[in-house]
């Protein structure tokens, strides 16, 4: 049994945390001390099915504290996961809290093997290994889904850890052993070529909400059933049927930061399909925006802020973008968001009685379509066609 420390209680740090706390001594440190007192109250913090009920039912060897000496006294691994949001004036992941958390590790318990599963520019963790005169950093990427962290953690897609050595040997084991599909695919790579792997993948799967997307806007401005075109497309077994339904944009915590951080890597390096992939989610904005303005709203409502069902998230959700342009254009903006209890979001007035906000609403925008909206369809622009993100 390894003693772990988890830096960060977001839905990565927490998702680890509780698959690994089933056979560990797990301690998630977080400055959040009301989301502490949540984890040791076995209440989770966060949106997600899996957590909640491992929390609430499972035997867990897991505490969580905001004392970093405690956290790190004595561990044998510090999971870092903590948030490196992308910083526009830089260009570049704000990766201080990440750096910080190594040095307080090296500071303190040196020997403890640092594991990096924020998500960081290509060429970081050999940097930061270099400036903190430290061998005792690796990479190792996370591939979850919000809403869904626990299961992605417990029936992982792959495993990939920065280091060709026993030890990374050693840690992908862990990993795997800690999860429920012991089949699962095993990959040591260098600590850059894991940071590639981790951007590159989300860039892809960008990509292909953008393709989708833009197929959307061609079908919908020339007046063809996307659906009928999607489903055509997506019967050739080298396409596949999943990530295929049309949206506002790609949106999220990952996605628009991840692709961005990819683009600045490639500051010195022939490209053109990474720049269309950041500038095509512009331009599918701009075209949800034309696209409702053609209605003449004089007062459009914002249905759920969050970038799908089951999430509790909607940091950089691609309807605020819409909305943005909506507010720029004179239209007044109210917003529905359960999650929301203040009286404005980004002045726009936040009306939590779901049948004043119909009432007020000429449209109701709607990433994806939700039940509770049938009895005003006619008001409802979406350009969901399968209900459900897949």
């Amino acid at each position: 049994m390894k003693r772990i420390a988890i830096a960060g209680g977001g839905y990565v740090g927490l998702a680890n945390a509780v698959m690994l706390a089933r056979d560990h001594e797990v301690t998630v440190l977080d400055i959040d001390t009301a989301r502490v007192a949540a984890i040791n109250n076995r209440t989770s913090p966060i949106a997600d099915p899996g957590i909640e009920a491992h929390l609430r039912n499972h035997p867990l060897r897991l505490h969580a504290t905001s004392d970093a000496r405690q956290a790190y006294a004595g561990v044998d691994y510090v999971i870092v996961a903590t948030p490196t949001n992308y910083d526009p004036e830089t260009d570049r992941f704000d990766t201080d809290s990440v750096k910080t958390v190594a040095r307080d590790v090296t500071a303190l318990c040196p020997k403890a093997l640092i594991v990096i599963k924020s998500t960081v520019p290509v060429g970081f963790t050999d940097s930061l290994k270099r400036e903190l005169r430290t061998d005792n950093i690796v990479f190792s990427p996370e591939f979850l889904r919000e809403g869904s962290a626990l299961h992605d953690s417990l029936e992982p897609s792959r495993i990939v850890v920065g280091e060709h050595s026993a030890r990374g040997r050693e840690l992908a084991d862990l990993l795997l052993a800690a999860s429920t599909r012991q089949g699962a695919p095993v990959l040591l790579t260098g600590n850059t070529e894991a940071e590639a792997i981790k951007l590159f993948a989300n860039t892809f799967l960008a990509m292909r909400v953008a393709f989708f997307n833009e197929l959307d806007t061609y079908a919908a401005i020339n007046a063809l059933d996307t659906r009928q075109i999607i489903d055509g497309v997506c019967l050739d077994p080298r396409i596949g049927d999943h990530y295929n339904n049309p949206s506002f944009g790609y949106g999220g915590y990952c996605l628009p930061k991840d692709t961005r951080q990819l683009l600045a890597n490639y500051r010195h390096v022939p490209q053109n399909l990474i720049r269309a992939i950041v500038d095509a989610n512009t331009t599918r904005k701009d075209f949800i925006a034309d696209d409702i303005l053609r209605r003449k709203p004089r007062v459009v409502g914002i249905h759920r802020l969050v970038m799908k069902a089951g999430s509790d998230n909607f940091r950089s959700s691609s309807v605020q973008g819409v909305m943005k342009r909506l507010k720029a254009r004179g239209v007044e903006v109210v917003v529905h968001e359960p999650l929301l209890h203040v009286p404005a979001f980004f002045n726009s007035e936040v009306i939590g009685d779901l049948a004043e906000f119909k009432r007020r609403s000429e449209v109701i925008v709607s990433n994806r379509l939700n039940a509770d909206l049938a009895d005003v369809a006619e008001k409802v622009y979406s350009r969901d066609l399968f209900g459900v993100d897949r």
